[in-house]
């Protein structure tokens, strides 16, 4: 059996045999690995079941660097080669339709009607991955501007943001608090971008919510853009703002919330410069 590094041949073959896989999981129809594997096998050199099981595990962190969806039944697995990255990068690139679709299945009653989300804990020191595993998947991430794509996305954002609003009214009815769930604004919607927040809720005393949303169909670590205005707000009306992180949104959303001073959460890095003439 080839113990060699992999082609890039070899490497197209078995990633866009990976997305055909992807596409039917995403969708909910019936696959077979082994058969899948059984019949990418004699278009490789000399490579092993094992081998081929475990590229597949590489491409699964390949696209969670990426921030995108991955096969559940692939666990990721790192250390892997940046050809194997070029490679889904060059599946990716001719298929914007994959990259912009909409993605968040919408609940049949409407989106006034949909589930409170799960809140969980933000990323932190003590629960990170290995350091090395982290920085391979932060350079992708950064190589490919993973937070400019979202930023892009407007479907992604706007979707983000109304699965929010169902969220804030539905914890509000669930305390009682119809009267403050009615109250609820979709900031961004209704008087456009500019505010440094997106949502305008409560909490269920009274107190006022500004929610500014940032969306994901990636990992809880996915970097994410955050404008010098909502950074702004969030100094200035420090009690009411908050940044709620989305993330795994085309599967099963989950987030959490980040509150000010937000450089003691995430590291600000600068992205862009205001040039003006002399």
């Amino acid at each position: 059996m080839s113990n060699g590094p992999w082609t890039d041949a070899e490497n197209d073959l078995i990633v866009a045999d990976y997305f055909a896989m992807l596409a039917d999981d995403i969708a909910g129809r019936r696959y077979s690995k082994a058969a899948h594997r059984r019949a990418l096998l004699p278009l490789l050199n000399d490579r092993s079941e094992g081998a081929v099981e475990f590229k597949h595990q590489n491409i699964s962190a390949v696209l969670k660097a990426l921030g995108e969806d991955w096969i559940p039944g692939y666990k990721p697995a790192f250390n892997f080669q940046m050809t194997l990255v070029d490679a889904v990068a060059r599946r990716l690139t001719p298929h914007p339709d994959w990259l912009g679709r909409l993605p968040g299945p919408r609940p049949a009653n409407g989106m006034g009607e949909a589930a409170q989300l799960w809140i969980g804990p933000p990323p932190t020191l003590s629960n990170q991955p290995p350091p090395q595993e982290l920085d391979q998947m932060l350079r992708i991430a950064r190589k490919f501007d993973v937070a400019g794509r979202d930023e892009r996305n407007r479907a992604l954002g706007r979707a983000g943001e109304e699965r929010v609003l169902a969220h804030e009214q539905a914890t509000l009815k669930a305390a009682g608090r119809d009267d403050l769930a009615r109250k609820v604004r979709w900031v961004s919607e209704e008087d456009g971008d500019g505010a440094g927040y997106d949502i305008a809720s409560y909490a269920p005393d009274g107190r006022s919510r500004l929610i500014e949303v940032k969306t994901t169909n990636g990992w809880e670590r996915t970097p994410f853009h955050i404008s010098r205005n909502e950074l702004a707000v969030a100094g200035e009306r420090r009690a009411e703002w908050c940044l709620f992180r989305m993330w795994n949104f085309s599967r099963a959303p989950k987030a959490f919330e980040l509150y000010p001073p937000l450089d003691a959460h995430v590291s600000l890095t600068p992205t862009s410069f205001q040039a003006s003439f002399h």
